[in-house]
């Protein structure tokens, strides 16, 4: 995802236009109660991708009460007065679509793949639980049981998710980048059914989304059933302002070593804080995109022909740039030695690599094969009409 978002902002940089008039032109209006609609029109079949997705992600939770966002992710499917716990994705499946969610630290999308034909019986059931979701206490405690199961399963259990997010703490010690979308274990398990209310009663309102539509169907055809369905619902008054404490300037490098008897095989990871596209000025996050794909974001990168194919220290190499978000971004650059190569040799020859890439800069070939690279990755990701409503 952030490297198709990378793709995408390049290739409406990049000299020479033919790229960008290749790409699909939305259509877009907002209703009376603040809710904005894209429409981004694609003939091949009569298939539509709903989408909806609110401002309103891990980065939005209360201090204290993080993984607040990503439990609404799954108690959207529990029901409302209308549609029984669960009866949602059933009724996509019952009419041959398909359905899901995801969190971010910057927003929560749910989506529905379906037939056109199909398409008022989605918005209909999800314009519904935008403002109308139901749940007891049970069915909170219950989930949020299944919640901390999937914490332990996902990241728990799992040494390199545990670097990455200690990692990611010191990175952002005050900025919410810096808390897990998924929450810590402690606060996930201290949830109550209150507080997560008035985050769903705040952030799921009309004038906090976006409804996204891509799929056999233009912006005249879809507004009478976009009114119909979403422009009923109320907006939430005075909607609050998404502002988010700032970390004080970096003073050094810090380092945190993990063990697990569970690691056979011994890797290092670094990350930076970096802009992205909600921070830059002057394109410099197109700049970074290119930078860091020539650096790592291949086999034919800096990092991996230097340790894995000319010094023969590494087994995997790479960097990527995550570009994507409202608050800042971040780069990360990962290294796994090969046998009988200690990770502190390893790290020395990194440092060399990326001093001789600041120092040399890029090569002509370099540089046109990385925005080809990114180039094509933005093409290609208009034959899936979910990518084309992810862009």
């Amino acid at each position: 995802m952030a490297r198709l978002c990378a793709a995408l902002a390049l290739v409406f940089a990049l000299s020479g236009a033919s790229y960008a008039r290749e790409l699909p032109r939305p259509e877009s209006f907002t209703l009376s109660n603040g809710l904005q609609v894209v429409v981004i029109t694609d003939r091949r079949a009569p298939v539509v991708t709903h989408m909806v997705w609110y401002r309103a992600g891990a980065a939005d939770e209360p201090r204290g009460h993080s993984g607040i966002a990503h439990f609404f992710e799954h108690l959207m499917f529990k029901g409302t007065r209308q549609i029984a716990p669960g009866e949602f994705s059933r009724t996509v499946a019952r009419n041959g679509g398909d359905d899901n969610a995801f969190t971010a630290w910057d927003y929560t999308a749910y989506y529905e793949r379906i037939a056109r034909d199909r398409l008022d019986l989605v918005m209909r059931m999800e314009a519904d639980r935008m403002r109308n979701l139901r749940f007891s206490d049970e069915t909170f405690a219950s989930e949020r049981d299944v919640i901390a199961e999937e914490r332990r399963q996902r990241i728990d259990n799992n040494p390199g998710a545990v670097l990455g997010e200690r990692m990611r703490a010191m990175l952002w010690p005050h900025h919410p980048y810096g808390t897990p979308v998924i929450g810590w274990l402690h606060e996930i398990n201290a949830l109550d059914r209150e507080t997560a209310l008035r985050f769903y009663q705040t952030w799921y309102a009309p004038n906090n989304a976006i409804l996204v539509i891509a799929g056999d169907i233009d912006a005249a055809e879809l507004r009478p059933l976009a009114e119909r369905y979403y422009g009923r619902l109320r907006p939430t008054r005075d909607l609050p302002t998404r502002t988010w404490v700032q970390d004080p300037p970096d003073v050094g490098p810090m380092r945190v070593t993990h063990r697990d008897e569970k690691v056979r095989q011994p890797s290092m990871s670094r990350m930076y804080r970096a802009l992205s596209y909600g921070t830059d000025t002057g394109r410099q996050a197109h700049a970074l995109d290119v930078a860091i794909e020539i650096l790592g974001g291949s086999e034919t990168s800096r990092l991996y022909r230097a340790l894995v194919e000319e010094q023969h220290i590494a087994v995997a190499a790479g960097a990527s740039a995550n570009t994507a978000g409202l608050g800042g971004g971040s780069v990360s650059i990962s290294a796994t030695p090969a046998e009988g190569v200690s990770l502190e040799r390893l790290e020395a020859a990194v440092d060399e690599v990326i001093a001789a890439y600041l120092r040399e800069g890029p090569t002509d070939a370099e540089l046109q094969r990385a925005k080809s690279s990114l180039a094509a990755a933005a093409i290609y990701a208009r034959d899936s009409q979910e990518s084309l409503a992810n862009i």
